[in-house]
Formats: structure tokens, sequence, C-alpha cells
């Protein structure tokens, strides 16, 4: 029996977030209530190959026919190309605004699922069931859907909330060690804005030999899926303090797109990035111990020695991020570990500094 975290909108978007294991059951209980006998999967290349055995059961008991779209592995999936395919895809099935498209795979999957549900017919009821640990913590939950594009990552796309997301720790098992690192830099995340003691938690995870054991990780999803909820509550449309959940993500977007969306994996970029927030906030005064994130450094093997442009010129990239306004940098940095507050970037001259400590810190 899974536990699960009731998600309210301030758009009173209203839908739970299940977590746990083994929750097919459930989910083949919650697809009862779709009066369509179909329903549109997308799902990644690698889980439809290693678990298809595992979800279609539960998804055909109630729909008599699944259409299933395979996504590709990697970034390279979130493009207009791909986007069109998958468009292209539902529509040719002839599907209605009551057909749901069940989301399966990573961020990736998820952020291109989303917004094909989201502009098809105007709206398709979409369910998400996230399989890393990266979309189990965050890129399932808060309703943010896209693809990118040559100029930027995320830059086309809409908020979109799914009926539900299963967290199901089951699909867990074949995660690369690779991919555990990948979301852990989402956890890290949680504990520098609201949780410090997340980041003692994840080291006992480690110290104890349990990092790749989704059953000892299910007490953080769920409190990372909590927080997370939390935030996105109070603000659904990032005004204001949702964009807190963009801590060290205004670097990492630039390194993504410095290794073309393929080098550098997101849970790298935004790692690295939270080194250089770290360091921006210290520069204006915090007293944060750089030693909180560097301690999982070893973990992540990430060298940036591939970047070649100056912290100049990736500072002037950071003006293209979507969070830009009035073409003035804004940071999400910290007063202390848990309190974090916006920064409009008056000096650049600060933001280029931190470039040049975490390159320093990955070379």
């Amino acid at each position: 029996m899974s536990e699960l975290i009731p998600v309210q909108t301030s758009t009173q978007d209203k839908y739970n977030i299940h977590t746990g294991l083994q929750l097919m059951p459930e989910l083949e209980k919650f697809v009862e209530q779709f009066p369509s006998r179909s329903a549109i999967v997308m799902v990644d290349a690698f889980v439809l190959e290693h678990h298809r055995h595992y979800f279609e059961p539960a998804l055909s008991s109630h729909f008599k026919r699944l259409h299933v779209f395979e996504v590709p592995r990697g970034e390279k999936a979130k493009s207009f190309e791909v986007y069109k395919q998958a468009v292209d895809f539902v529509l040719e099935k002839g599907v209605e605004r009551s057909t749901p498209l069940i989301a399966i795979g990573g961020g990736v999957t998820g952020d291109l699922s989303g917004f094909v549900a989201a502009t098809v017919l105007r709206g398709l009821p979409l369910i998400h069931v996230p399989t890393t640990l990266l979309a189990m913590v965050d890129s399932s939950i808060g309703g943010k859907t896209g693809i990118n594009h040559q100029v930027g990552k995320n830059l086309v796309g809409s908020f979109y909330q799914p009926r539900a997301v299963f967290a199901d720790g089951t699909f867990l098992s074949t995660l690369s060690r690779k991919e555990w690192v990948n979301g852990l830099s989402e956890v890290l995340k949680y504990g520098m804005i609201r949780h410090p003691e997340m980041l003692d938690d994840i080291a006992l995870l480690l110290e104890s030999n349990r990092f790749t054991e989704a059953e000892a990780w299910l007490p953080l999803i769920r409190k990372s899926a909590q927080t997370k909820t939390d935030i996105v509550a109070e603000d659904v449309l990032e005004s204001g303090k949702r964009a807190f959940l963009n801590f060290g993500h205004t670097y990492a977007h630039v390194i993504e797109r410095e290794g073309g969306y393929q080098r550098y994996s997101h849970g790298e970029a935004v790692f690295a990035g939270m080194i250089a927030a770290v360091e921006a906030s210290n520069a204006l005064g915090a007293s944060i111990n750089p030693t909180n994130l560097l301690k999982f450094k070893p973990l992540y093997e990430l060298s940036l020695d591939e970047i070649t442009s100056s912290p100049a010129e990736l500072t002037e990239i950071m003006r293209k991020d979507k969070k830009v306004k009035d073409n003035q940098i804004r940071l999400i940095l910290l007063e202390k570990m848990g309190t974090p507050y916006i920064h409009e970037v008056n000096d650049t001259e600060l933001v280029e500094q931190s470039w040049q400590n975490m390159l320093n810190v990955f070379r």
C-alpha cells in the first residue's frame, strides 16, 4: 500500500502522488474512472524494453487498446521533431478529450509527454509514472512540461497538471548508478533550500551501502515530493517562491547547453550549478560551508574541461534563460542553509567569479 501526498495548487488542480513499491494494482484501479477504452502510452525506450511486462497488464485490464509511442532515450527526445512525431501519432489514433495519456519514464519522457498532453485537443488527461529518481522527486511534480530550443533548455512548453503521479520504486531496480547520482542532485537541492538535515540522511545511505536500494530511498523520495508540492501549492505559475526550486539551475542550463544537451546530464549540471550558487551566496555575505555539497563530489566523476567559453561568455548566455526579467539575470541564492532568496544581478563580476570558482572545482 502506498502513502499518498495530496497536491493542491493555486489553480485549484488537485491530485495525489502515490509513492511506494508495487503500485501497479493502484494504477489499475485508478484508470477505471476513464470512460475511454483506449489510452496513449508514451514510454521511454529503455523502460519499454525492461518493464513492459510489469506495467502493461495493469493498463490492459481496463483499456482494450493501448497505443504505445516509444520515446527515444536522452535529451534529444525533447525536440520539435520528436514532439511532432508524437502529436502525429496521437492524432492518427483518433483520440478524444477523454483519452488519457500515460507517461512512463524519466524526466525527458515526462516533459515531452506532458507537453503533448497539454496541447493535443487543448488537453488530454495526463498520468505520470516516473521511473527514475530524478523524475520521482522533481520533474513529474508541479506541472511543468516542455521541449528544448537551440537557444536554450525548456524554452517551449506550458504548465499542465497531471491527474495523478505514481512514483513506483519498483522501476528503480534497473536504474544505473549514474542515474541514481543524476537524481541525487535534486534531493540535495531540497536539502539546501529547505531541509538541511536531508544531506545527513543521504550521507547515511551512502555509509550503509544502501545508495541504490529503492526501499531505503522511499523516505527521501516522499520528503522531496512533499517539499516540492508545498512550494508549488504556494506558487504554481512560478511568480514567486516556486523560483526557489531553481537553485543552481540557472548555471546548470548553461552547462547543459555548452554540452549540446548530451555531454552533461541534468543532475551533473545542477550539482555544479549549486556549487556556483553557494560561491555567489558567500560572496554576498553568507557563511555556507562548501563541504556540505563537495563531500558528494566523488559520486559525480564530473569534469568540465570541455567547456571553453569564458566566465564572461557563460554569464552572458545566462541572459537567455527563461527566468530573466528586463534582461536582468535572476539567481536563487542562500542567506544560510535552508533559506533561499531571489537575487537580481547588478554586478556581473560576481557571477563571473562564481563561474570561475566552480569551473576550478571540476578541472
